[in-house]
């Protein structure tokens, strides 16, 4: 059923009369006015009437024979094989196909807390991208809580519907300890795409930048800006990746061992990261830095740009305002990279969640290992090849050898661990 049947326009238009199809009409019978054919015609209010995505069935239902075989008598047979040998789950329904998109709506793209119903349209955004890029079906799920334990309680009881678990858009610190919860207690993949994605993404951007000047990993010293989910997570994968040194800083400064009102996670961080010991604010970091990455929003001054080391790499990465202006990181950088479509280098998610979930659902792994994260970006890095120059340090979304690359990765790494 199309979209327009189940929400029909109101903004339509046809040559018809009027008055044949009810139109309003003010108190002294004069037609009145119709507000919404007035406003100027918005594509992306367009595109989403009646929203983005729809279920579809993969087999026939077109006769008595048919139906027997698809529902009952037939799918008892499955049924009772499944109560025998649950395992024949991921053969004989879509399990092993399908992830569930969860949020609480607390962190919706750069809006914030809007809830779970305006955070439906960026669900169903990412479930599409999911089937586009990388083959996988996926679920919308927006929760109407923002309690730890009433989420994990919710997705746990959902789980058995599902191959994986895609958590989206929930906000620090509180998805640190989600993801945690559900990932003990879950034996199918659970992955904050905000934490994670935006990792992968940036590592085989940071690789492929190194590779281009001559650099290896281990030479350099990252400044992290943004203490939050994603900006923890870079630390994390930069770390595992063997960078030569990264410091994470928050509004306060840089995350260090010796500040006393560090939350848990930041602890944590503290504990991994910033070697050198450095203190002070953000540009008293950025004094001989390497590579800036900005997942925090703001404005990084110009003069503290300046004093980064010859030869630097930006990735500012926060839209749609980056934290430094590309025609300002120019000036100074070797490399720049944003989150935004409309520059170069765009660090974009969808480079790596569709192929890391399709990877992972082959092998029916139960969980998303660091392992498996490096090897995704290993294998994004790799797919530029000879196209690598400043402006091509990652590879397009709609490059085609993007989702396999990555998939065939992750898939191999995970049977690698067992």
């Amino acid at each position: 059923m199309s979209a327009e049947i189940v929400n029909p326009r109101s903004d339509s238009s046809d040559s018809s009369d009027s008055s044949e199809h009810g139109s309003d009409t003010g108190a002294d019978g004069d037609a009145g006015t119709d507000t919404a054919r007035d406003e100027p015609f918005d594509a992306a209010f367009a595109l989403h009437r009646g929203g983005k995505m729809a279920i579809q069935a993969t087999v026939p239902v077109r006769d008595r024979d048919d139906l027997s075989l698809a529902y009952t008598p037939g799918v008892a047979k499955v049924c009772s094989a499944i109560a025998e040998q649950p395992e024949l789950v991921h053969d004989y329904t879509w399990k092993s196909q399908v992830v569930a998109v969860v949020t609480d709506g607390s962190a919706v793209l750069g809006l914030g807390d809007i809830g779970p119903e305006a955070s439906l349209p960026v669900m169903e955004g990412k479930a599409i991208l999911f089937k586009q890029f990388g083959g996988v079906d996926a679920i919308p799920i927006a929760l109407a809580t923002q309690d730890v334990d009433e989420i994990v309680e919710t997705v746990v009881r959902l789980a058995p519907s599902f191959g994986g678990v895609n958590l989206e858009d929930i906000s620090a610190p509180r998805c640190f300890e989600i993801e945690r919860r559900l990932q003990e207690r879950l034996d199918v993949p659970v992955f904050h795409d905000d934490q994670h994605g935006t990792a992968v993404v940036t590592l085989a951007a940071l690789r492929n930048a190194a590779r281009l000047t001559g650099r290896a990993l281990g030479e350099l010293r990252a400044v992290i800006s943004g203490a939050g989910a994603a900006g923890v997570a870079i630390a994390k994968i930069l770390t595992e990746a063997g960078i030569g040194d990264v410091a994470v800083c928050d509004r306060k400064g840089v995350v260090s061992a010796d500040r006393t009102d560090l939350t848990d996670v930041k602890r944590q961080v503290a504990g991994f990261t910033n070697r050198a010991g450095r203190q002070g604010s953000l540009a008293d970091a950025l004094d001989g830095a390497d590579v800036f990455i900005g997942v925090s929003g703001g404005t990084v001054p110009e003069e503290a740009v300046a004093k980064m080391a010859p030869g630097a790499f930006i990735f500012a990465m926060a839209n749609p305002n980056p934290e430094i202006h590309p025609e300002v990181a120019h000036k100074y950088a070797a490399v720049v990279a944003t989150g935004r479509s409309d520059y170069p280098n765009q660090i974009n998610n969808v480079l790596a969640f569709p192929g890391i979930f399709a990877g992972a659902l082959q092998v029916r792994a139960t969980e998303i290992t660091e392992g498996m994260k490096l090897a995704a970006a290993e294998a994004l890095a790799s797919v530029v090849a000879d196209d690598l120059s400043p402006d091509v340090v990652i590879p397009s979304p709609f490059d085609e050898r993007v989702a396999p690359a990555v998939t065939a990765a992750v898939a191999a790494a995970a049977r690698a661990e067992g």
